[in-house]
């Protein structure tokens, strides 16, 4: 995932036990205050990610996961310390991501990070989260080329683009059998990765590109955007005119719901899909369910309500926040306890580098994944899952490797 940005102010939510400390010098951080464990001292884990805005339906579901992650860390009481929570807002977008960083990186008691989100503000956050020798760990960041620039304290616990990419061709061809594909990207980090890593599938199973375009992000995902809401009917002129029998859109829900209700005005009746930027509840209810009814969603999310170990989270998350938990909630409640696994083997003093040291090493069972990681900072085993839009509800179809088996 990228760089969702949004057209509204902030809105605020609630964090659980938030805490805001002024900037430091100890990379070690932990505040010390009377009454906790663990010698009063409390580490904070921080999250970076969209929290107001067009698309900040992800910033808030990941932060309440690793909120509750750290409630039930304090409340199970076998910590030295006291955990505590700070968000970081950056809008999902690059030129949000430094400023968001620095906050966090400026608290000495930020011990690890949960984020950034999406793929634009992890780039260009990585150099300022190496600089400080601070975890940053992704929980939905998905562009490949992430663990390729150097950013030595940067993790992703998420499948890249390139485990999304080409089973979502190989469903559309093999198990669909379409034939001429449109391909649409947003322009944005994500939107350009996820649209090359399916384009490189489609000639290999045997079909065609009825045809390629960019649609700049608008005004409705972030504000300041460059494209026009005005450009979705020219594009779904286009794609009608190509021949095509579907279409793969790289981009988020915000315009995404824009181009489906364009193409179905349009007349479009092939098979519509996209990636993980589109999962989301708003698509549905912005495209109109009619629009979006058979829509398919890949996402390297899974579905958790289903998941046999997921229970007792789901509960706790609803009875936490009252709604049931959104895309990557449960992501980011597996990095964050398994930041948490890496801290009670640290003592009653980590620092920071040792946080990163010994997050290379993690091995843990989360709910939604093994989180493991190879020698370039990615998961060592991926995989990515597919929804469909049914009778207006995003339904759980499986896991893409099984079902492009």
């Amino acid at each position: 995932m990228d760089t969702k940005h949004l057209v509204r102010a902030a809105v605020p939510i609630a964090v659980g036990a938030v805490l805001l400390a002024g900037c430091g010098g100890s990379s070690s951080g932990g505040s010390t205050s009377s009454g906790s464990s663990g010698g009063g001292k409390t580490y904070t884990i921080g999250y970076q990610g969209p929290l107001s805005g067009g698309a900040n339906a992800y910033g808030i579901s990941e932060s309440q996961g690793v909120k509750l992650a750290v409630n039930q860390a304090n409340a199970a009481g076998d910590l030295p310390f006291k955990l505590a929570v700070e968000t970081s807002d950056d809008q999902g977008s690059a030129q949000g991501g430094p400023p968001a960083a620095r906050k966090l990186i400026g608290d000495s008691n930020v011990i690890a990070v949960v984020g950034p989100a999406f793929s634009g503000a992890s780039d260009a956050s990585g150099s300022l989260f190496k600089a400080a020798n601070l975890l940053a760990a992704t929980p939905s960041a998905t562009l490949p080329d992430l663990t390729q620039h150097g950013f030595t304290t940067f993790y992703r616990a998420v499948a890249t683009d390139n485990a999304q990419g080409p089973p979502d061709a190989d469903y559309l061809i093999k198990k669909l059998g379409k034939k001429k594909i449109f391909l649409i990207d947003d322009t944005t980090y994500y939107g350009v990765g996820l649209a090359k890593a399916f384009k490189s599938q489609v000639s290999k199973d045997g079909a065609s590109i009825a045809g390629t375009d960019s649609a700049p992000q608008t005004s409705t995902c972030i504000a300041g955007a460059t494209g026009s809401t005005s450009q979705y009917p020219s594009e779904a002129s286009k794609v009608k005119s190509s021949g095509a029998d579907a279409v793969y859109y790289a981009g988020y829900y915000c315009d995404f719901a824009l181009l489906a209700k364009a193409l179905r005005n349009a007349g479009f009746k092939g098979q519509l899909m996209s990636g993980d930027g589109s999962k989301d509840d708003k698509y549905v209810q912005q495209a109109g369910a009619a629009a979006a009814e058979g829509t398919l969603l890949s996402c390297q999310c899974s579905d958790i309500e289903s998941n046999p170990k997921g229970a007792s989270f789901v509960s706790a998350y609803q009875k936490a926040y009252g709604s049931a938990p959104g895309s990557y909630a449960a992501e980011s409640y597996d990095v964050a306890n398994a930041i948490i696994s890496v801290l009670k083997g640290l003592g009653s003093n980590p620092s920071r580098s040792a946080v990163v040291s010994a997050f290379a090493k993690v091995d843990y069972p989360g709910l939604t994944k093994t989180i493991k990681f190879d020698a370039t900072h990615n998961l060592a085993l991926q995989t990515a899952f597919l929804y469909q839009v049914k009778n207006g509800k995003i339904a759980y179809l499986g896991d893409l490797t099984k079902l492009t088996a």
